[in-house]
C-alpha cells in the first residue's frame, strides 16, 4: 500500500471539478431555504460513504440490480434537470418543507454531491490510480464540501438577495446544461 502524492493531487482535482460544490452553492442555499436547514454532517457522511462503496463495488452493484452505468447516469441527470428547472423558472417541483434529513440525502448527498458524474468518474479513476490514493482524494474533497455546507448562511449573507437570485439563475442554466450533457452522453443522442 503506497501513497502517491501526485495521484492524490490528480484524484482530488478531478473530483473537485466533478463535485463542483462551489458551483452548487445556489442549489444548496435553495434547498436550505426550503427545508429550513441542511444537515451538513449527514450530507457529507452519506456522500462520502456512497462514493467509497461505489469505488469498491460500483460496477458489481449495478450489474446485480440489472443496471449499467449509463442508466445510473441518466437517472441522476433527470433529478438534476428538475432541480435546475426550479432554479431557472422559479418553479417548485420538490415539496417545500421536506424534512432536513431527507433533503440532506436526496437531492443533496445524491445526486448533487455524489451523483452519476462523480460515480462514473470514480470508476474511471480506479483504472488509473491506486485505491488508497482515490480514497484520500475523496476524503479531502468531502472535508471541503462539509466546510461549504456548514457556511451556506454566511455565503448567503455575503451574496445578498439580488446576488443570490442572479447566481441561482446562472447556475440553474449551468446545472441544466450538465443534466442535458449527462443525458446525451449516456443515451447516444
Amino acid at each position: 500500500m503506497e501513497f502517491n502524492f501526485s495521484q492524490i493531487l490528480s484524484t482530488s482535482m478531478v473530483l473537485f471539478a466533478i463535485i463542483d460544490i462551489l458551483g452548487s452553492i445556489p442549489v444548496v442555499i435553495e434547498l436550505r431555504r426550503k427545508a429550513g436547514h441542511i444537515q451538513s454532517e449527514k450530507a457529507s457522511i452519506v456522500a462520502t460513504t456512497l462514493m467509497i462503496i461505489f469505488l469498491f463495488a460500483g460496477e458489481t452493484l449495478l450489474k446485480v440490480i440489472g443496471l449499467d452505468v449509463a442508466s445510473f447516469a441518466i437517472a441522476g441527470s433527470i433529478v438534476i434537470f428538475f432541480i435546475a428547472m426550479e432554479m431557472v423558472l422559479g418553479l417548485s417541483i420538490f415539496k417545500d418543507g421536506d424534512a432536513p434529513e431527507t433533503v440532506s440525502i436526496v437531492p443533496l448527498a445524491f445526486p448533487l454531491i455524489a451523483g452519476a458524474g462523480t460515480m462514473t468518474t470514480l470508476l474511471s479513476l480506479k483504472t488509473e490510480y491506486a485505491t488508497q490514493n482515490i480514497i484520500i482524494g475523496i476524503l479531502l474533497n468531502m472535508v471541503f464540501v462539509y466546510v461549504v455546507l456548514k457556511n451556506t448562511e454566511r455565503l448567503e449573507k455575503l451574496l445578498g438577495k439580488s446576488g443570490l437570485n442572479v447566481l441561482r439563475k446562472a447556475f440553474g442554466i449551468i446545472l441544466l446544461a450538465i443534466a442535458i450533457k449527462l443525458f446525451r452522453n449516456n443515451t447516444g443522442l
